[in-house]
């Protein structure tokens, strides 16, 4: 009979400590997560009928990121988008939404460089999430006003918000592995507009 309970004994102590080291495990996944995607953590829990569903979402986009051949931009290639970034800015004074709409277009092409797909908004955010999910939300909303620019269905000042929101993620992009910065002569919409004041007086 004692044998008996010192089965049970060590079978209970068994289960539970697979049942802590599981608990363990998970927790520690689920700080990497957090860590790793910031804000989509967050989003992709309230987006997703349970935390266990998002995680393994989150987790699928790991694996297919891994899949990816994302590689840094040559410093030329770096000076080269840094330009045309100014030139676009430039426009912004005079022509803002198509400026909104080229910037659109250099973040892609800059992404494409870099190796990302491009074909599908949904895959991109999707693919971004994994290296660049703190910035993310601005690449999001920044997408939606250049949409609503297409129509000209955007304001002037959302157009100028625009602007800066591209220009998080446009930053991150021409960042160097060890992440320095390649730190481009990058201004805002409203440098533009006091340089074209001043030139006025």
């Amino acid at each position: 009979m004692s044998t008996v309970i010192w089965v049970v004994v060590i079978v209970v102590a068994v289960v539970a400590v697979i049942a802590v080291g599981s608990a363990v495990l998970q927790q520690r996944r689920r700080h990497r997560l957090r860590d790793r995607f910031g804000p989509e953590y967050d989003r992709t829990v309230r987006e997703r009928d349970n935390r266990r569903e998002a995680e393994q979402e989150l987790l699928a986009r790991e694996q297919r990121f891994s899949g990816l051949e994302i590689r840094p931009l040559a410093p030329q290639a770096r000076d080269g988008y840094a330009r045309k970034w100014m030139e676009v800015q430039e426009r912004f004074v005079d022509a803002p939404g198509f400026a909104v709409t080229e910037a659109d277009h250099l973040v892609t092409s800059v992404m494409a460089e870099r190796g990302y797909p491009t074909e599908d908004f949904e895959q991109r955010l999707s693919d971004l999430s994994v290296a660049h999910g703190r910035t993310l939300d601005h690449y999001r909303q920044a997408h939606a006003i250049s949409g609503r620019a297409a129509h000209q269905e955007a304001s002037t000042e959302e157009l100028r918000q625009a602007m800066v929101h591209y220009r998080v993620l446009f930053e991150e992009l021409l960042e160097t592995p060890g992440g320095r910065s390649t730190r481009p002569a990058v201004r805002t919409p409203q440098d533009q507009t006091a340089r074209r004041d001043v030139r006025g007086q």
